[in-house]
């Protein structure tokens, strides 16, 4: 088969006659699919179809018998049925699969049922609920907005992707890295910032959905992501000790924090800080405590009773938060009751659902009036980061609980835009999946996606009924809600992996921890993908080269020089210079070099041309060069720059011939 590039080609069976220049086939029957190149294989037409490099080819049938589902209405020709070759009747054909693609829920509901998924996505999507409240209103205030504002962010998108999202564990909605990264390019600037933040980045990432911009997740790294995330729970942690330890602190910067902090240490509330501190400790121990083995390892072995308590032991450390919190808000209501406050409470949380309205397309702060393209031009690189990021975070979730199968980047592209659009509408800011709901959302057992409307119910139910008790919860708890998730994000695991493989990937691990924790958090990854295009590009200017003196059976010496990679324009002038070397040195100048084109996928003119200045350096001081293992197309390449000579072997034995030859023209020479 030829190389594969774009197209897909189709088989029919059948006889095929014409009318009126038209092509016909008889008892026709289309037999089946192939990718191909622009090229037709013999007895494939290849006419309609275009395929995408996230298209998987495996649903289509080997055979398709049904002629009336794909082709074009039959005639009647001389008493024979006859179908025409139509454009349309195969785009029809591939209708149905981009539908079901695209709309990820067609596929799952109608073999829907209560007993098989029901059940387990309602205790799923509850439990999500429950995890989600308290981290909204938390994340709100790492955001810098209104507690609302988080709470807005956590149910439109849970429907949303319930129609499109392809993977059942992502739990959408505010997360640790999008909240840091709202804060840090609103600029203090207020909620309209937060929510055309959210706007834009729907749109982005719908448009790089549709123009197949996945790749470009690619070039972020294991390392950078490592090091982004790292620096970035550290950045939250200490944003929120402001109000674990109850001080007022205004500060834009981790040094500049931390400075603050030291001039108003005496100023620590000691109620704050024992109640922070405490719920942080308990919140550890719970998260600890699903750890607990009650019983034989094996559910199936395990007593009912056995069961029921790992349940209940699971259920409290899956819901530590919503019970940290809760206990923690009758606490404070009891204290605002009696008059005596011995910590700091929430802020106001307006009651009742938001409405659905457009994103703001303009806004004022103080005195000054900011339209649309001065609220963009405020959120600044925001408008690409925030974006990738999520992406990033979402799809990164996604591949973690695919237990090995493929993930849909550009699906999940599709629906995460579609949710943060759809969200900015009722007054959200940027979201993404979250990897602590998400392992929640595993842990519970849920089968599809519709566990999301469970969840996005219970934070409904939340902002009707439940907003004004809200208040009562302690700042202090909702800080060390924040602190004891964002502490596991801090990835000190990677640094010896990392060591042991390939100790180069610290440079740029390390430099986008320290830019974003000492600068801004989108200094720091752009500082670490640099780096590793410049290791990238160092890479590809600097291959590795093998050179090899070998002998042969009939006793002639000759040198065997293979480079691990493709020749293009950086490294042509490298390679050039390490054979020449190695010709002068090793070959002695007269030693017959073979150039092992294996690793040599393709070449550009830069290549060729360095090529053929190789070929004459040899060929003034009479060394015979031979090129081995070449592909087709690089032969054509390099011959397209018509060189002095080109000496190349396809199989051993003509290499062996022609280096036989050089060794006894050599000989006769001598003997002359």
């Amino acid at each position: 088969m030829n190389k594969i590039n774009n197209h897909l080609s189709y088989k029919m069976e059948g006889d095929k006659t014409t009318d009126n220049g038209d092509d016909y086939y008889k008892n026709v029957k289309l037999v089946g699919f192939v990718k191909t190149d622009s090229e037709t294989l013999p007895g494939y037409k290849n006419e309609a179809f275009q395929w995408s490099s996230a298209d998987n080819l495996s649903s289509y049938p080997s055979s398709y018998p049904r002629e009336h589902d794909i082709l074009a209405s039959s005639k009647v020709l001389g008493g024979d049925t006859v179908v025409p070759v139509d454009q349309d009747s195969v785009n029809r054909c591939c209708t149905r699969k981009v539908l079901y693609k695209r709309l990820p829920i067609l596929q799952w509901l109608p073999k829907y049922t209560v007993g098989e998924h029901g059940i387990s996505d309602l205790v799923a999507g509850i439990t999500v609920g429950l995890t989600v409240i308290p981290q909204a209103i938390a994340f709100a205030n790492v955001a810098g907005l209104p507690p609302q504002i988080g709470l807005y962010s956590s149910f439109m998108a849970c429907f949303v992707y319930t129609i499109f999202g392809s993977c059942k564990d992502p739990a959408l909605g505010p997360t640790a890295i999008m909240a840091i990264m709202t804060r840090e390019n609103i600029h203090d600037m207020g909620p309209e910032f937060a929510i055309l933040l959210c706007f834009i980045t729907g749109i982005v990432q719908l448009i790089m959905g549709f123009a197949q911009l996945g790749f470009l997740i690619d070039f972020i790294s294991g390392p950078v992501s490592a090091g982004f995330t790292s620096a970035a729970a550290i950045v939250i942690a200490t944003s929120q000790l402001k109000d674990l330890l109850g001080i007022n602190i205004k500060a834009s910067s981790f040094i500049g924090f931390w400075d603050q902090l030291a001039m108003h240490i005496r100023e620590i509330s000691v109620g704050d800080g024992t109640l922070g501190i405490t719920c942080m400790v308990v919140l550890l121990l719970l998260r600890k405590m699903k750890d607990i083995q009650i019983g034989p390892t094996d559910m199936k072995d395990k007593t009912t009773g056995q069961r029921t308590v790992s349940s209940i032991i699971w259920l409290i450390s899956t819901a530590r938060n919503i019970i940290v919190v809760v206990f923690c808000a009758a606490l404070g209501y009891m204290y605002k009751e009696h008059g005596n406050l011995p910590f700091k409470l929430s802020s106001h949380v307006e009651s009742g659902l938001p409405s659905f309205r457009p994103p703001p397309f303009e806004s004022r702060v103080g005195n000054e009036t900011y339209n649309f393209v001065e609220m963009a031009s405020k959120l600044g690189s925001g408008i690409l980061v925030v974006p990738l990021l999520s992406i990033l975070e979402n799809i990164s979730l996604a591949k973690f609980f695919s237990d090995g199968k493929t993930v849909d980047a550009t699906q999940e592209m599709l629906a995460l835009g579609a949710c943060n659009l759809i969200s900015s509408f009722v007054g959200s800011m940027p979201i993404s999946g979250a990897l602590s709901r998400g392992a929640v959302n595993n842990a519970s057992g849920v089968k599809t996606t519709f566990g999301g409307v469970y969840t996005g119910i219970i934070v409904i139910i939340a902002l009707q009924f439940f907003t004004p008790y809200l208040v009562y919860i302690p700042k202090a708890a909702l800080a060390a809600v924040i602190i004891a998730a964002v502490v596991f994000m801090v990835e000190l695991q990677v640094v010896k992996p990392m060591w042991r493989t390939k100790k180069i990937d610290l440079i740029p691990a390390f430099a986008t921890f320290l830019c974003s924790l000492l600068i801004r958090l989108e200094v720091g990854i752009v500082v670490g993908i640099a780096i590793n295009v410049i290791i990238l590009l160092y890479t590809l200017a600097r291959p590795s080269v093998h050179v090899e003196k070998q002998q042969s059976e009939f006793g002639y010496e000759y040198l065997v020089i293979t480079p691990d990679r493709s020749l293009v324009f950086p490294s042509v002038e490298y390679v050039r210079a390490v054979v020449s070397k190695a010709g002068l040195k090793q070959g002695l100048s007269s030693i017959p070099v073979v150039m092992d084109c294996r690793h040599i996928q393709g070449a550009d003119f830069t290549a060729a041309k360095g090529v053929k200045s190789l070929i004459d350096d040899f060929v003034r001081r009479s060394q015979p060069l031979v090129f081995y293992n070449v592909k087709p197309s690089v032969i054509s390449i390099f011959q397209g720059v018509r060189p002095t000579e080109f000496n190349c072997c396809v199989t051993e034995q003509q290499l062996h011939e022609r280096l036989k030859g050089y060794y006894y023209s050599r000989m006769q020479t001598l003997t002359l």
